[in-house]
């Protein structure tokens, strides 16, 4: 297992210095990964404000977050804006801005000289930020440092598409997530022949932009067969790590998120995952996904996450408390060289369930083998006995959400 030894993001990272320290920190988001960081901060005595985005309010409900504030609709430039008026009118000078999905970190970073006059930033720029953040960049820097990826086609319009040489099942799925709808809420769409592939295409080209589509070829295998190795980066050079395999997912087939995690030892991982950090020479919080391929045995490259991942919080029960982690570097202060234990359990029951009865249902999955997974060391998603509210709110705030996404017609 990769280790490293302590050492704090260099000054260059962040406008603040260890004789600085920030106050607080800022999250945005609402979902459940900001839940986890906002739980992880205040348990350590550090002052939380919450920004809710979206639909999602789970964070803000928790006892940790002592601030909240609203998201405000517009373009990125006002959003930049409203955070430089929060810094100034509110008194979070100083605090480390910490966002919990794709679109926010994108924002930080394209904006990153702006937002550090105000606060500590714990995503890189845009320069460093878009090799992970656009699945065209991170497949070419794959390419270059011989990482395998699965075979891709990233197809101009309809009649490139019409004489491609194409293997069928493929999936189609966008390089970017800028806007959410059926199409990336989907994440991705399975396609078993060209007159579907044709007809999916010029579908998806109507709620996202052509040049982000890509066609893939479909690595078999459910989520017993993903595995992700993510780390708190200097610069590339991981302070802390952990490796997990994505066990069940939901939906299972693409799931849009993990429902059953668990740390593992799989040093496969490590040294592509390595390398693609290194080249990259990324700073902050990112997750690394790999599928193993069952008809080469090999591990092809997914997805990267730069931002805090659904399931981060089982590296705190594994003994990497990754948010925590990235607040001290945020700080200056030093990191101590960690790396998470194998054997620890994540779950999140409210999606977990009905992946476990549907794989059931169809027979990928024996009540035998489902029940083994229901012993060891389990870290919980949401509920907490710290802090409840949150975990008795989920079920209602999901229908909620998924009422409103129906009648907005976006998709579930």
């Amino acid at each position: 297992m990769h280790s490293a030894s302590a050492a704090p993001l260099p000054a260059s990272r962040s406008k603040q210095s260890a004789s600085s320290l920030p106050g607080g920190a800022l999250v945005l988001g609402g979902d459940y990964r900001a839940l986890g960081v906002v739980r992880s901060l205040g348990r350590r005595g550090v002052t939380v404000g919450v920004v809710r985005e979206g639909d999602d309010r789970l964070s803000t409900l928790s006892r940790y977050a002592r601030r909240r504030f609203p998201w405000p609709e517009g373009h990125e430039s006002s959003r930049v804006d409203y955070l430089l008026d929060l810094a100034a009118q509110e008194g979070l000078r100083g605090w480390v801005l910490i966002p919990s999905g794709d679109e926010t970190a994108a924002l930080i970073a394209r904006n990153h000289d702006a937002l550090s006059e105000s606060f500590a930033l714990t995503v890189p720029p845009w320069k460093v930020l878009r090799l992970a953040y656009d699945k065209r960049e991170t497949y070419a820097v794959a390419e270059r440092v011989g990482v395998e990826v699965p075979w891709t086609l990233w197809p101009v319009d309809r009649p490139e598409l019409e004489l491609a040489d194409i293997h069928y099942p493929v999936v189609l799925k966008p390089a970017v997530k800028e806007h959410f709808n059926r199409f990336t809420a989907a994440k991705a769409w399975r396609v078993d022949g060209r007159e579907e592939l044709l007809e999916r295409f010029e579908e998806a080209s109507g709620l996202v932009s052509k040049d982000v589509l890509m066609v893939q070829e479909l690595v078999p295998g459910g989520g017993e067969t993903q595995f992700s190795y993510a780390a708190l980066c200097d610069d590339g050079r991981p302070l802390a790590s952990i490796v997990a395999r994505r066990t069940r997912q939901y939906p299972a087939d693409f799931g849009r998120a993990s429902t059953f995690v668990e740390t593992v030892d799989e040093p496969e991982i490590i040294a592509p995952s390595l390398l693609l950090l290194e080249a990259m020479r990324f700073t902050g919080l990112i997750e690394v996904e790999f599928k193993r391929d069952p008809r080469s045995g090999r591990f092809k490259l997914l997805d990267v996450n730069p931002r805090v991942w659904g399931w981060h919080t089982l590296g705190g029960a594994a003994g990497v408390d990754f948010s925590y982690l990235l607040w001290l570097a945020s700080c200056g202060l030093p990191v101590p060289p960690s790396y998470a234990r194998p054997g620890v359990r994540w779950v999140r029951a409210s999606t977990d369930l009905p992946a476990v009865a549907r794989e059931i249902l169809r027979g990928r999955l024996s009540l035998r083998d489902y029940i083994r997974t229901l012993g060891g060391h389990r870290e919980r998603a949401i509920f907490a006995l710290d802090d409840p509210v949150p975990g008795l709110a989920e079920t209602p705030l999901i229908l909620s959400i998924l009422l409103r996404r129906l009648v907005r017609g976006d998709g579930l």
